[in-house]
């Protein structure tokens, strides 16, 4: 059991005996809260970009309208169900504040994501760490292509050079034909680095710790040691020996027949 489903937060599957006795609505928390987490997390641009750059293009604002309107109906059919399978729905409603506003204002399912964001450093997640990396380099991606494309003197304009960018950024490699210029373009290019950085770090402790788990258990399983024979005395070999010449010579004497006897009176 994961760390999401073994602590959930407040408004995401603090159900107590009263709401839940029969532990319906936390087995659905348990299947549903990663996947509405990841939601979260990857729609977490909406949050950091102001909602003035989103005026500034009808086809941008109308595209940000609909995943806003999408995960708002996400997130209402969650709560809906929820509800719907504890006791006493009203009460429920009451008390998971957080998510009735996640459906109100979606940015604020963001404070369910960072359980997920948590729990991806616990040790042997390394593909959940993977998976929250990339969704974030992906926000980056977003943010600075929405912050960067009317920019004055911004060589960012399309989506797929900003995606360019932050792949070359997080991996440190850094050609420099794409180059942020704003503010809040500069300061998501530094959580990118950051992200970048930590991965590989994450990455080179994993496979160190691979190789250092795979050494000790090849050690465990090395050449056992032959149990050594106790030595032999030169007194304890005479004995021996002494004790054969004995009982040879008892055998010897046992097979040879006995010289025949000459009738009396011959």
């Amino acid at each position: 059991m994961n760390d999401i489903t073994q602590r959930p937060g407040p408004g995401a599957g603090d159900d107590s005996d009263v709401n839940d006795p029969d532990g319906r609505v936390a087995a659905y928390v348990v299947r549903t809260q990663t996947p509405l987490d990841l939601l979260a997390l990857a729609t977490l641009w909406i949050v950091v970009v102001p909602p003035g750059d989103f005026s500034t293009s009808h086809d941008v604002r109308a595209i940000v309208l609909t995943i806003q309107a999408a995960v708002r109906v996400v997130y209402g059919i969650d709560i809906t169900i929820r509800s719907a399978l504890a006791r006493r729905h009203v009460h429920y409603l009451l008390t998971h504040p957080l998510g009735i506003a996640s459906v109100i204002v979606p940015p604020v399912r963001v404070i369910f994501s960072l359980r997920l964001v948590r729990s991806v450093f616990r040790r042997g997640h390394l593909g959940r760490f993977l998976l929250a990396a990339s969704v974030l380099v992906l926000n980056g991606a977003l943010i600075v292509y929405l912050v960067e494309r009317h920019a004055p003197k911004s060589n960012i304009h399309t989506l797929g050079e900003s995606l360019w960018w932050s792949a070359v950024t997080v991996t440190t490699v850094g050609y420099g034909d794409f180059f942020p210029v704003t503010i809040w373009g500069r300061i998501t290019a530094c959580f990118i680095m950051g992200t970048g950085l930590l991965t590989l770090a994450v990455i080179t402790a994993q496979v160190a710790s691979s190789f250092v788990t795979q050494g000790a258990s090849r050690a465990q399983r090395g050449p056992q040691v032959e149990p050594v024979t106790p030595e032999v005395t030169l007194a304890e070999l005479d004995q021996r020996l002494a004790r054969i010449e004995e009982l040879l010579t008892t055998a010897a004497n046992k097979r040879t027949p006995a010289p025949p006897t000459t009738p009396s009176g011959a």
